[in-house]
Parts: structure tokens; sequence; C-alpha cells
């Protein structure tokens, strides 16, 4: 009986070990990711000079060390905020993309509609969205986290673009109008940055949807 239940004692302290790494392991994600959090925060309320990791530590209520256990610096902090932004974003709008269907109208428009959606689109994202484009020119890890995923973006764009104006027969070229629908999107992205005030999701929104039905009449009443 000693023997068994020595056996059993072992099993379930084994048990116990597994789970308590896979604790370890959920926790340190649920970690990084309230830290992440608190920076998008601190970014939206201080900008990105005046963040520190103090403020995103006393923002996420944890303490200073465990900042710099997860990310060292302040810099791997911010570069893991963006990428996190950025694979947020990504996973928004393909998800539109496949909601929409085959219908490459369908696809344009779920995708100009994705860009005003209040989970992607709102005051302290579009704020923490603007720090980092701030720094952008300066800091070519930046520059190189955001190059190939917006040329991705736009390639998208333009494949739909052209897709719509042979099924219109439509005189654009298409790599121009996809370029001035991004340009759009991304100077009312940019409005809303600031706060305008006769700009609003809603206003930014109808602007988009105004752009879609004049550039590409036969497809958008």
């Amino acid at each position: 009986m000693k023997t068994a239940d020595a056996t059993d004692n072992v099993a379930e302290s084994g048990r116990k070990g597994d789970a308590e790494k896979r604790g370890r392991k959920a926790s340190k994600e649920v970690r990084q990711l309230q830290l992440i959090e608190a920076t998008i925060d601190s970014l939206a309320k201080r900008g990105y000079a005046e963040t520190t990791m103090a403020d995103v530590a006393d923002g996420a209520g944890l303490s200073r060390g465990i900042v710099n256990f997860h990310f060292e610096s302040k810099e791997k902090l911010l570069i893991a905020t963006l990428q996190h932004m950025y694979d947020e974003y990504s996973a928004h709008w393909r998800t539109a993309l496949q909601k929409a269907g085959n219908d490459p109208a369908r696809q344009l428009q779920h995708l100009v509609w994705a860009d005003f959606d209040r989970s992607i689109c709102n005051k302290r994202k579009l704020a923490a969205w603007l720090a980092f484009w701030g720094e952008a020119k300066s800091r070519p890890t930046y520059q190189a986290l955001s190059s190939s995923r917006d040329a991705y973006y736009q390639q998208v764009f333009i494949d739909l673009c052209t897709t719509l104006k042979q099924s219109g027969s439509y005189a654009y070229d298409p790599q121009v109008i996809a370029l001035a629908l991004s340009a759009m999107l991304e100077g009312l992205w940019l409005r809303l940055m600031m706060g305008t005030e006769d700009t609003t999701r809603e206003t930014a929104l109808q602007s988009a949807n105004a752009f879609l039905a004049a550039a590409f009449p036969k497809h958008y009443g």
C-alpha cells in the first residue's frame, strides 16, 4: 500500500507540476498583454516621449520589476506594442475580407467599413498610432515592421481595383485609384486623431462611402 500511495503521490505531484508550468506560460502571455495595453493607454495619454516604463507599470497595476523582466527596455516594450497593434489591425481587416465572400465590390466595401469599426477606430488606439507615426521616420525598426504589412495590404486594394475596372470598364489606373483610396482612409484617420470637430467615425465612413460611389459608380449606388 505504501508503494502504491507513493506512486500516486508522485503522479499527482507531476500533474500539479505540469499545471503550474502551463499556468506560468499563460501568466506570461497575460502579463505581457497587460503591459502592452497599459503602453497603449500611456501613449494615448502622454505621447511617445513622455511614456516611461514606470508609467506602464503603474497603469498595468504591476511592479516596475515585472516590466523589466518581460521587456528589458522601453524600446523593446514599444516594439512589442507596435507589433501587437499591427497584428490586431491585420487580423481585423482579414476577417472583414473573409466575411465579404467572393464579390470584389463587397470585399472592397468591407475593407473600407472595417477601418471605422469602433474596436479599431477609437480615440485611444488612434492616439497610439499617431504617436508611433511621429517616430517612424527616425526609427528603421518601425519602418521595417510596417513596410511589408503595408505593402501587402495595399496590393489587396490594387487587386480589387483592377478587378472592378475590368468588370465596370472604368478608365482609371488601378494603382492610382488604390493609392487615392488608401490616402483618403489615412487622411480620415488623421482627422479623427487630431480631433477635428466636423469629423466623427460616422461622417468619416460617409465620406469613404461617397468616394466608393464616385470612383466606382457601376458598383456602388
